[in-house]
């Protein structure tokens, strides 16, 4: 992925930014379901997986000058903010916002990273929504997928931390590692300002992301209070498994025009 993409809206990262910035090639979480790792693989951009986790700094990307931009702007997209890759993240952030940019900055946080990004871009308040990913509450599962990425006490805490510093806070639990996200929602959701994204796992075939378990999982979602149903949003994943289908997505739990 280039350091400054324009997105398809309607999916993936286009459903929720008009066009997203990256300043690192690779990422240390080393996920095992993750798309970007899979395209630098594909295009041969890095010969073997365990390449992926060593990060780079994209210099180009780092030392550029940033404009102001259509829409909104995700970052990053491609790889994490650590605390390794803060400080030049940081640089990069600093220039989207001092050019007039609203951010969405995404991450699977580290309570160290977050505690600085909300003190230090607190003026700049007005023109962040933070979007956590948190993909399940079980550190075991965590580990299994996301083998380097904060535990979930450290997502969780960032969460209420941003959310105290009274940002826009959203999260994204895609995918959903869980067989069923009902517990997490209801977890996360009193300190979400903004949406709750739910996905499902691609590229693997489980158990939990079966079409079966699917249907199920957004069955349970419509019992959920209605002030946590209106948050709700169902990543195109989802909602392309109801159109193969031939079925239409439940109401409420459907909202692709709201970021």
């Amino acid at each position: 992925m280039t350091e400054v993409e324009k997105n398809k809206k309607g999916f993936g990262v286009g459903e929720w930014a008009d066009s997203s910035v990256n300043c690192y090639y690779g990422c240390s979480n080393n996920c095992a379901y993750c798309y970007a790792k899979r395209m630098a693989i594909r295009f041969g951009r890095i010969e073997n997986p365990e390449e992926w986790k060593n990060m780079k700094p994209n210099w180009d990307a780092i030392n550029k000058g940033y404009g102001k931009r259509e829409g909104r702007v995700m970052f990053p997209t491609s790889h994490d903010i650590t605390i390794e890759s803060y400080e030049n993240c940081l640089i990069v952030l600093k220039k989207l916002l001092d050019a007039g940019n609203e951010v969405l900055i995404t991450t699977k946080p580290n309570i160290t990273v977050i505690s600085k990004l909300c003190a230090y871009l607190e003026r700049y308040k007005e023109q962040i929504q933070f979007r956590f990913t948190i993909t399940s509450d079980n550190d075991e599962i965590l580990k299994h997928f996301e083998p380097n990425a904060p535990d979930f006490n450290q997502r969780y805490l960032s969460l209420v931390l941003a959310h105290g510093f009274n940002y826009k806070t959203s999260v994204s639990i895609e995918p959903f590692l869980d067989k069923d996200p009902y517990n997490l929602i209801r977890k996360v959701a009193p300190f979400c300002t903004e949406s709750i994204w739910v996905g499902k796992l691609n590229y693997e075939k489980r158990e939990f992301n079966s079409w079966e378990n699917v249907q199920q999982v957004v069955e349970h979602l419509k019992l959920l209070p209605l002030t946590t149903r209106l948050k709700l949003r169902l990543k195109d994943s989802i909602r392309e498994m109801y159109k193969k289908a031939g079925m239409k997505v439940p109401y409420l739990l459907y909202r692709v025009n709201e970021q």
